[in-house]
């Protein structure tokens, strides 16, 4: 398994939305160029055309399978180390999100501290439906959470 192409994204996860629209762009020129449309067309059904999903998506279908590898035991010790799941923690095991695999969430006061796998991951991991997160199967998971994310991107 490749996790240098997942670390890649986990170190873009949290950015703000401008340090993010180059990327975009760079997507959307791409896109463009694959379809051969227009500059000046509107790119939204050209990415849905493609399957692809937007940057700041595609950041957190990255991170959510990188926590799905840590619940899964898929990665490498020194990521497992940065999550902690409430299944784990004997003091939370009665606790109903144990059942729906959330993880725990850790608290920090700058916004740079947000932007840490530690933080950022769980967030994303607990936004995901429950039953997304109770998906054994790693392709199957993949599947599902692509799915769900591209009807957040694209259902506005």
């Amino acid at each position: 398994m490749c996790f240098e192409g997942i670390l890649r994204y986990v170190v873009l996860a949290g950015l703000p939305a401008t340090t993010l629209a180059p990327l975009q762009r760079v997507q959307n020129a791409a896109a463009r160029l694959v379809l051969g449309i227009d500059r000046r067309a509107h790119i939204t059904p050209a990415l849905r055309e493609l399957h692809w999903l937007p940057v700041k998506f595609r950041i957190d279908f990255k991170v959510a399978t990188m926590m799905h590898q840590i619940l899964t035991n898929r990665c490498p010790a020194y990521m497992a180390d940065q999550v902690e799941f409430c299944s784990s923690d004997a003091v939370r095991r009665r606790l109903r999100s144990t059942t729906s695999r959330a993880a725990v969430k850790r608290r920090t006061r700058t916004q740079f501290g947000r932007r840490a796998f530690s933080v950022y991951g769980p967030d994303v991991w607990n936004d995901l439906p429950a039953d997304i997160r109770t998906i054994d199967s790693h392709q199957r998971f993949r599947c599902a959470l692509k799915s769900h994310l591209f009807y957040l991107a694209f259902s506005v």
